[in-house]
């Protein structure tokens, strides 16, 4: 029996480290339970969770090129309840897909102030605004960095 990513198999722990647990593996070879792959809640101590001797069921998750397996016992457990517990999920009836927004979203809403105004004028009202939120903006960071200023250091150098 090969061993191969995606499959949930059966093996016994044969050494826990402070970082994961090594399964023996039905297939005849080993591999690695990392800690974050131990329990979906957290673990700060394997050993409260695992012990030598212990079968468990794991899912394999990667085999490295030089055969290192990785394994884990959340996902297998996961797998398994979600099998048996979890109904597929159904689009509520007053949900539905994003479509493309209509053509007219992109011609804004006129507000009564810009109503019969030029080009012009509302851009010359849009600049005004403009201006008087940059110097405020100006005026905020200047009092943060207590009047220091990039053009006038620079200029009392030597």
């Amino acid at each position: 029996m090969q061993a191969e990513v995606g499959a949930i198999l059966e093996g016994k722990i044969t050494g826990l480290t402070d970082f994961g647990a090594f399964v023996e593996l039905p297939t005849g070879g080993s591999g690695m339970v990392h800690i974050s792959e131990v329990s979906s809640s957290f673990v700060k101590n394997i050993r409260d969770h695992l012990e030598v001797g212990q079968t468990v069921k794991v899912k394999i998750l990667n085999i490295s090129d030089n055969g290192k397996i990785n394994l884990s016992i959340k996902k297998a457990e996961d797998d398994g309840r979600e099998k048996e517990q979890r109904p597929q999920r159904q689009q509520k009836p007053n949900q539905q897909k994003r479509s493309a927004p209509p053509a007219n979203v992109w011609q804004g809403t006129k507000s009564a102030s810009t109503e019969g105004q030029s080009f012009e004028e509302m851009m010359a009202r849009f600049k005004q605004v403009s201006d008087e939120k940059f110097t405020d903006l100006k005026r905020s960071s200047e009092s943060k960095h207590g009047g220091y200023s990039r053009k006038n250091s620079s200029a009392n150098r030597p």
